[in-house]
């Protein structure tokens, strides 16, 4: 059975307690940004070994093991493939070496070069006043570009370029490399290509490297931008063994006018996508992502407010029941 986490920030606060009181089961961190640039004064990094080390000690005092990472050193050299990637390469590299001595499985990335997940809106109303996040194409036209165009092709040679050395480093560690899909997935954003929004690229990026360092984030908002069918995606890919990770949510609408929704809506099957992870046996982390900002709440961080977080456990955890009680 597939093991119920959330994302946290590395340092504790009370939601980690509540969470778990809820039926989370383990984290998956962001790095300690506190050793960050300016505000650094010991020399470390945030994926050094000591950071790493009292992270992933931090975690365990307060109950909850760190079975993955979704952050990263700067990339965007690398995901572009510009002068200043090897430099970046190490940093990675380094991450991944520690995470393999400090026994944390599972490395989240994406691929969304110079510009991450995009909305046009963060605060748009939807059940009884909550707040969405929500992207409409139209409303970046006058949006100004990228400073130079990256093409898809130069975006395949450095995923490529990146792979031949990452997953042989991952490999001896221990660590299985989950690539997040494109937010949204669309053909480009502000210049710069996207290429991983697509099924057929998915299964292409699979067949490059066959190695069980070289998987898959199955991020269900974003697939269902892109593929009408989730629980076959699931089946798709979990038959291969490729899924590390997945985001748990929904959306309504196209990849080019879309809005998040609660976890008990949105445009999916979700009880045939719950069903379909209980019959491939997938047993890695799985993670509600991107909820609404409840009444009352700051929406300094959109899609990350806490309660909303609280309400989508407990429907992770009921559909998790009614599945696994249907098949038996």
């Amino acid at each position: 059975m597939f093991r119920l986490t959330e994302y946290f920030d590395p340092w504790y606060n009370p939601y980690w307690t509540i969470l778990q009181q809820v039926g989370v089961e383990g984290a998956i961190s962001k790095l300690d940004r506190r050793f960050d640039g300016e505000w650094n004064n010991s020399g470390d990094t945030p994926w050094s070994y000591p950071v790493l080390h009292d992270m992933k000690r931090r975690y365990e005092r307060h109950g909850l093991e760190l079975l993955g990472i979704e952050d990263y050193p700067p990339m965007d050299h690398i995901r572009m493939g510009l002068d200043g990637r090897d430099q970046e390469l190490e940093w990675v590299l380094e991450l991944i070496r520690n995470m393999g001595r400090l026994e944390i499985p599972m490395l989240c990335y994406n691929w969304m070069g110079a510009i991450n997940w995009v909305r046009t809106e963060i605060d748009r109303p939807s059940r009884a006043g909550a707040w969405v996040t929500a992207f409409r194409h139209a409303d970046m036209a006058d949006e100004p570009t990228w400073a130079g165009a990256v093409s898809a092709e130069q975006m395949w040679a450095a995923w490529e370029w990146f792979m031949d050395r990452a997953v042989p480093v991952a490999e001896q560690a221990g660590v299985r490399l989950a690539l997040h899909p494109d937010d949204p997935p669309i053909g480009e954003v502000r210049g710069v290509h996207r290429i991983f929004n697509s099924i057929a690229n998915y299964d292409r990026a699979m067949d490059y490297i066959e190695s069980e360092a070289n998987a898959i984030c199955l991020c269900q908002g974003n697939f269902a931008l892109f593929h009408d069918d989730i629980a076959g995606a699931i089946r798709h890919f979990g038959s291969k063994d490729r899924i590390a990770f997945a985001h748990f949510r929904d959306v309504e609408g196209t990849a080019m006018d879309f809005v998040e929704t609660f976890h008990d809506q949105g445009k999916t099957d979700k009880v045939a996508a719950m069903q379909a992870w209980i019959d491939i046996g997938f047993d890695g982390p799985i993670r509600p992502d991107h909820v609404p900002t409840l009444h009352g709440e700051s929406n300094d961080d959109p899609a990350y407010a806490w309660l909303g977080r609280i309400h989508a456990a407990g429907y992770l955890q009921g559909l998790r029941d009614a599945a696994a009680h249907a098949r038996g």
